[in-house]
């Protein structure tokens, strides 16, 4: 299990190198100016070539990336052009709202998504199964942001249960934060929990036409208790896999959602310092949140090598 971990390990490290190469390099080709965004399109050609030299913007392609990597490497985000200030204060500011949003969509998306396909599972071929599967669909084709708008008018707007937008800071208490996350987890949380309960699912059933299944059934075990303590935990290894690629997916979806329910999140800083051409802002910004999702990929491996002995031994 060492020898595992370091490898992946390893591929942690390069494919974060890697990432931050092409965050940086597809950024930096984006149209427009950011001296001139900043100054106006008043500015005389002087004005925007001094500043542009001030911010460092006329340095050579790799000067620029290998100073933004090693200040991110040092904690030091650097300076936002719009904002005046230092980035990593404003990251971690708008992370206390895109953070609990996420984990929030995520544990929605899997309660949902192993009682759903778990039921589906033990009901294959029969009314519920049909009905889980037919709701399954229905969350595949519909988009987030559709969804987080019918929330808002249903809930926020009709009945007047829940905010229909914003963020109170969680000074004013952990209750009236969470409530205003509610919305938002819902519709990220619901719409990614349609893949996954296919995917519990078909799992479960592969699971389940095992040999070892059919021997513990043979040695007098319930058909619930089957399910629940050799089919699932034989099963989770899939299901972890997708849960991790899925928080990708989740991530970018809150860009928008966030936007929908104008939460001052991680994704509407990201939207509005691009609006800004605010470069180093938004660099920092994506590359938080490819850093997060490698990383609970490579969390998501270690913990499926944990369950399944197999996956250690083809690494080897």
């Amino acid at each position: 299990m060492f020898g595992y971990a370091l490898q992946r390990l390893g591929i942690l490290f390069v494919t974060l190198a890697v990432a931050s190469l092409v965050v940086f390099g597809v950024i930096e080709v984006l149209p427009g100016d950011a001296a001139q965004t900043m100054l106006g399109a008043t500015a005389t050609p002087e004005t925007v070539a001094a500043l542009a030299h001030k911010l460092g913007l006329d340095q050579p392609f790799a000067v620029r990336y290998w100073a933004w990597a090693t200040g991110a490497l040092r904690g030091d985000l650097g300076l936002s052009y719009a904002y005046d200030s230092p980035i990593a204060p404003l990251i971690v500011e708008r992370l206390a709202v895109s953070a609990p949003l996420a984990l929030l969509a995520m544990a929605i998306a899997a309660l949902v998504a192993l009682v759903a396909g778990v039921y589906a599972a033990d009901r294959r071929g029969r009314v519920g199964d049909a009905v889980a599967m037919v709701a399954s669909q229905v969350g595949l084709a519909v988009p987030n942001f559709w969804f987080a708008i019918l929330l808002v008018l249903t809930f926020a707007v009709h009945w007047r249960i829940v905010p229909a937008g914003g963020f109170p800071g969680w000074g004013a208490g952990v209750g009236r934060a969470l409530t205003a996350l509610v919305l938002p987890a819902i519709a990220l949380g619901l719409v990614q929990a349609a893949v996954l309960t296919r995917v519990t699912r078909s799992a479960l059933l592969e699971a389940l036409n095992e040999d070892f299944i059919r021997t513990a059934r043979a040695k007098g075990v319930s058909r619930r208790a089957a399910l629940w303590r050799h089919a699932l935990p034989n099963a989770m290894t899939p299901i972890l896999t997708v849960m991790g690629l899925q928080f990708a997916n989740l991530i970018a979806s809150a860009i928008v959602v966030e936007n929908v329910f104008v939460l001052p999140g991680l994704g509407r800083l990201i939207v509005q310092s691009i609006a800004n051409r605010d470069a180093l802002v938004v660099e920092d910004g994506v590359m938080l949140l490819v850093a997060f999702v490698i990383i609970l990929n490579f969390l998501v491996d270690l913990t499926c090598a944990a369950i399944d002995p197999r996956l250690r031994a083809h690494a080897t």
